[in-house]
């Protein structure tokens, strides 16, 4: 006689041989849909048996009462360029009640309104996969005043005098020493560093391992991405058409008056409009990297980082994967390439509902364009905003006066930074959760077979060979590039990007132990190598038992 037995939440149940296949099939979908509840409310519980975050702030907000160290763009703002308080009230009330009636009531600077604030409710939304947006926290932000506010603020100062110079030219052009030396004589500088020092080597690059080892632009931003049925053909490198330099006859840099400012921050649509070359070139200064982040989709980068590593075959995937080795059966849907590209949108997706909740609800940090006109009222004696003494002193606002007539941020956008608050940086969460989830799926110690970089005379890509390149770390430096180009256009401080990378890493890794529980192949888990450098393997777990029938 033969038997089936039927695993359902743990229970054993028989079935003859003899028995209505319709029965078994009804006792089969039956199961599945238990499991597939288990499943979800497993996971929900687990998220909600985390315990709540306690949210700090600065409390630059509630230190200073005309609001200089908060958001306020878009809002009513006075002549002299502060924030009218009773609009600033009215947005803090409506983030605080949550209610979309108390959103509409906003004294805007504009009416009609030219630029709307950027999504606050968005803090409110609740995911369907992965973690609440509510569930992590991150540390304060340094104060308005503080010296690690100065340092970020001068190095942005230095992003926009260097916007283009070369990145290939930063050990031999003189302006770029001048920013090495200013940087090196800030108290509080936490970009990266060799022996203690800024160097050429690590002018504008980020903190992560391998930040500092090749050229400065990760090769995922250069190699030919190869999309479906389009031929992938050698030499077919990224280019882009990219702005102009700026100079006396194009205006690239902009909000360097109080007028233009002005006229930014109550949120009215900018006059001008960035002027761009007629011919495509690959990256190679700030400015290209800045505005490569300017119009991009947030999963973009990723997936197309994926279409590379994919292209190179099996084995630049993750050693885990459970189909490199199966003898019959290949990856497709599940840890093939349909898995990684919806793994790759869903966690930007809730790390940017995270980033918000972050921005709107907790920090409401001010933009580095407003933290110009700071600068440049207390220089002028306007008045004194407590601005520490290493940006007030440094070289690089002597350098600023002397190139455009005042102590404002230029602007690598002509409409200035986006209406929401600057920290963290969107761009830096969605590439902290792309990124790890690549990290999952791909080999991280698989080598490069080709790998590319400026020519001397910066007109080319020309092909070497030393240092060998890894993908590890190539997605690392990928994940800076990206949070340091916003930081290039002026719109972000570098530890909105640091911080933010480590939040979109941080959902990234909970969608995944998430994810991992739904396998029904054999699975060891993701394994990859955090941005602190650790190696973590998520999941696996089962929380109910897979359909089993035997013989007898």
């Amino acid at each position: 006689m033969k038997n089936i037995y039927i695993f359902l939440l743990g229970v054993i149940t028989t079935s003859s041989a003899s028995s209505n296949n319709r029965t078994f099939e009804a006792i089969r979908r039956a199961n599945r849909r238990a499991n597939a509840k288990i499943i979800r409310t497993t996971t929900a519980t687990q998220q909600a048996a985390q315990p709540l975050a306690i949210q700090l702030n600065n409390g630059d907000e509630q230190r200073f009462a005309d609001k200089r160290g908060s958001f306020s763009k878009s809002l009513k703002t006075k002549d002299d360029g502060l924030v009218y308080v009773p609009a600033f009230n009215q947005m803090v009330c409506a983030l605080q009640t949550g209610n979309p009636y108390d959103f509409n009531k906003i004294t805007m600077g504009t009416s009609p309104v030219d630029r709307r604030l950027a999504n606050p409710q968005a803090a409110f939304a609740y995911n369907l996969a992965g973690p609440d947006s509510w569930l992590y926290t991150m540390p304060p932000t340094p104060s308005v005043c503080s010296a690690e506010t100065a340092g970020e603020m001068v190095e942005l100062y230095w992003h926009a005098l260097l916007r283009d110079v070369f990145f290939n030219d930063y050990d031999t052009d003189p302006d770029a020493a001048d920013a090495v030396t200013d940087l090196n004589n800030l108290s509080n500088f936490k970009g990266p560093k060799i022996n203690g020092r800024v160097t050429p080597q690590t002018l504008f690059r980020g903190t992560l391992p391998g930040d500092t080892i090749g050229p400065l632009v990760s090769q995922f931003l250069y190699l030919p991405i190869p999309y479906g049925p389009h031929p992938n053909y050698e030499g077919q490198y990224q280019e882009h058409i990219v702005p102009e330099a700026n100079s006396p006859s194009v205006l690239n840099d902009f909000g360097t008056t109080f007028a233009e400012w002005l006229s930014l921050q109550r949120g009215e649509s900018p006059a001008d409009s960035i002027t761009y070359t007629m011919d495509k070139t690959f990256i190679r200064n700030a400015r290209d990297l800045g505005d490569y982040v300017h119009q991009d989709y947030p999963m973009q980068t990723y997936i197309n980082a994926a279409l590379i590593l994919l292209n190179f075959g099996s084995a630049a995937l993750d050693k885990n994967n459970p189909y490199i080795t199966n003898p019959t059966q290949g990856a497709f849907t599940t840890y093939g390439t349909p898995d990684i590209i919806y793994m790759i949108s869903v966690a930007v997706e809730v790390a940017l509902r995270t980033a918000w909740y972050q921005k709107w609800i907790v920090h409401r940090r001010l933009r580095p364009e407003y933290f110009g006109f700071l600068v440049d009222q207390q220089i002028r004696g306007v008045k004194n905003f407590c601005l520490h003494s290493d940006v007030i002193n440094s070289d690089a606002v002597t350098e600023i006066l002397s190139e455009y007539g005042s102590y404002f941020l230029p602007l690598a956008y002509p409409e200035g930074s986006p209406t929401h608050p600057s920290y963290p940086a969107g761009h830096a969460v969605a590439a902290g959760a792309g990124v790890t989830i690549l990290k999952a799926f791909f080999n991280e110690a698989f080598v490069f077979p080709k790998t590319v970089r400026p020519s001397a005379a910066n007109d080319d890509l020309e092909e070497f060979t030393a240092p060998q390149l890894t993908v590890g770390n190539e997605l690392n430096k990928l994940a800076s590039n990206i949070a340091q180009g916003r930081n290039y256009a002026g719109v972000h401080y570098r530890s909105d990007g640091i911080e933010g990378i480590l939040l979109g890493e941080k959902v990234a890794i909970s969608l995944l132990q998430d994810e991992a529980f739904t396998s029904n192949i054999p699975f060891k888990g993701y394994s990859l190598t955090k941005f602190n450098g650790t190696k973590i393997t998520v999941g696996p777990k089962k929380y109910v038992k897979q359909l089993r029938y035997c013989r007898s």
